[in-house]
């Protein structure tokens, strides 16, 4: 029997820990061909898209990473297989799901991540990792990471 969720909690001191997480989520997901879907929750200035950039370049990404804050979705295309990278903050409208073909890029395989994807309830699929970032006065990160689906528990593993 699968005791979902799996629940770990880390502490990232400084931005160094968290490119260090992100090089071993990295490692991770080249086992599962990047096939997964990670949500990252946190406030404003969390550190979220900092987890990502760091998670790209251990990918192989090089060149400028942007926040999809405005467009809602960046992609990128790497020999391991297709990464979306979602900002789903200004999201309000459930149709634009349909609309600018996020059911297709959730239905095939790749890596997506997602940020603010609370914004997108009801329409996002169930996530394989959530991520919880909170941040405290010394500036260091607590994260919560759930794994939500059998995938999710072998990333953790």
């Amino acid at each position: 029997m699968n005791n979902l969720p799996i629940v770990k909690t880390l502490v990232w001191p400084d931005e160094a820990a968290t490119a260090a997480f992100a090089t071993r989520l990295a490692a991770a997901l080249s086992q599962v061909n990047l096939n997964a879907c990670i949500a990252l929750h946190g406030d404003l200035g969390a550190g979220k898209t900092t987890l990502v950039r760091h998670l790209l370049r251990a990918l192989g990404v090089e060149g400028r990473v942007k926040s999809p804050t405005y467009a809602v979705v960046e992609p990128y295309t790497l020999p391991a297989g297709e990464v979306w990278h979602f900002d789903f903050y200004r999201f309000s409208d459930p149709r634009e799901w349909e609309d600018a073909g996020f059911r297709d890029i959730f239905a095939s395989p790749g890596l997506k991540l997602c940020e603010w994807p609370q914004n997108a309830a009801g329409v996002m699929p169930t996530p394989d990792l959530e991520l919880h970032i909170q941040v405290d006065d010394d500036a260091q990160r607590h994260v919560q990471i759930a794994a939500l689906t059998a995938r999710g528990q072998e990333l953790l593993g």
